[in-house]
């Protein structure tokens, strides 16, 4: 009831904030602005700063609730709409508040040059995280975003920079290097279509890109590019997921899980994180909560279920998309050899934990 509650207010929220931008919209861009505005405009264009400064800032953070300090999201959103402003209220009517929007601009502007200190540290510090991978014990894909965190920090546009360094290491200099083997290690790929699906969609791109691309560019020169740069990327990252998916299998050693299924995500857990795993075939063949939940199941071209489910005792972190971190009470895992893995379970003492 309590989620409920919270979800029917965001909504009146987010409603809100659309009649806001909306009716600004309407009041400066559109036929029926001659009629409404006259010479006389001081007010309401004080009124739409208002709206797009003040109100609308509070209303995205009230529809947004996430972690992190409210002074600077605020300052941020409120520069953002100084910004909006300036474009939204044509210049006859918005003159008089000019040195306004400047403000805007020169909040953004400190915000790039902040991020772009943070690079320039990055770039700095990038012999010692070097070093301290190839030092690691884990992978790659563990080991470079964990060290950039310690060296530099976990500003989003670090763990931004750290998934595409490694989607573009994966895609282009990891072809040599051949898979972990041996106790420990549990692939999650190898008995389902995951990889011909990628190296299908591949294809469909360059064939997609030829003819698209050669259809477009008499239409418009700039869409066609955009267009082609989109396509070049999204076969760089599928390139680069076929490789993380291979050189990343499910490791198990005497106290920590490390699970990835490719760049999109990964998970540590320590085995005193589960209370239980759960491996009774009519739960596991229940639809998943992905709010609840994170899934390690290769997909394949006919639905599959996850081998087991392990319980968390507490909500524990998982890294997503370009750097995005979430919480789940739950993973589910799809094997090639789930048998040999409980086993290996048993072994760090969690048997009496099954059921």
């Amino acid at each position: 009831m309590l989620v409920k509650q919270i979800l029917r207010k965001s909504y009146v929220w987010m409603l809100l904030l659309i009649l806001i931008l909306i009716s600004n919209f309407i009041l400066y861009r559109t036929p029926i602005s001659p009629m409404v505005l006259t010479d006389e405009t001081k007010w309401v264009v004080l009124g739409s700063l208002l709206d797009l400064a003040i109100i609308s800032p509070l209303l995205v953070l009230a529809i947004n609730k996430k972690k992190g300090s409210f002074i600077k999201r605020f300052i941020i959103l409120m520069a953002g709409g100084l910004i909006l402003a300036k474009f939204l209220i044509p210049m006859k009517y918005f003159e008089p508040f000019i040195w306004i929007s400047y403000i805007g601009f020169g909040v953004e502007g400190l915000l790039i040059l902040i991020e772009l200190s943070l690079l320039i540290m990055l770039v700095r510090y990038m012999p010692a995280i070097i070093q301290k991978v190839r030092s690691s014990d884990e992978t790659l894909l563990f080991s470079f975003p964990a060290t950039v965190r310690e060296k530099v920090g976990n500003h989003p546009i670090v763990k931004a920079f750290s998934s595409e360094f490694l989607i573009f290491y994966y895609a282009f200099a990891s072809w040599r290097k051949s898979p972990p083997k041996g106790k420990g290690f549990f692939t999650l790929h190898s008995k389902s279509s995951l990889l011909a699906f990628h190296i299908m969609l591949i294809h469909a791109i360059v064939i997609e890109t030829l003819g698209l691309h050669w259809w477009l560019h008499d239409k418009s020169i700039v869409l066609s590019i955009v267009l082609l740069i989109l396509n070049i990327y999204s076969i760089i990252f599928f390139l680069g997921e076929i490789q993380a998916v291979r050189l990343n299998p499910v490791k198990l050693t005497d106290n920590k899980i490390y699970l990835s299924l490719g760049l999109a995500k990964k998970m540590v857990l320590s085995l005193e994180d589960i209370a239980a795993i759960t491996t009774d075939q009519h739960v596991l063949e229940q639809k998943i909560n992905s709010k609840t939940t994170l899934d390690f199941i290769a997909r394949d071209f006919e639905e599959v279920h996850p081998h087991m489910i392990l319980e968390l005792k507490n909500p524990r972190q998982a890294t997503l998309f370009f750097g995005v971190e979430k919480t789940y009470t739950r993973v589910a895992i799809r094997l090639d050899d789930p048998g040999v893995f409980i086993q290996e379970l048993k072994g760090g003492k969690i048997i009496e934990l099954e059921k």
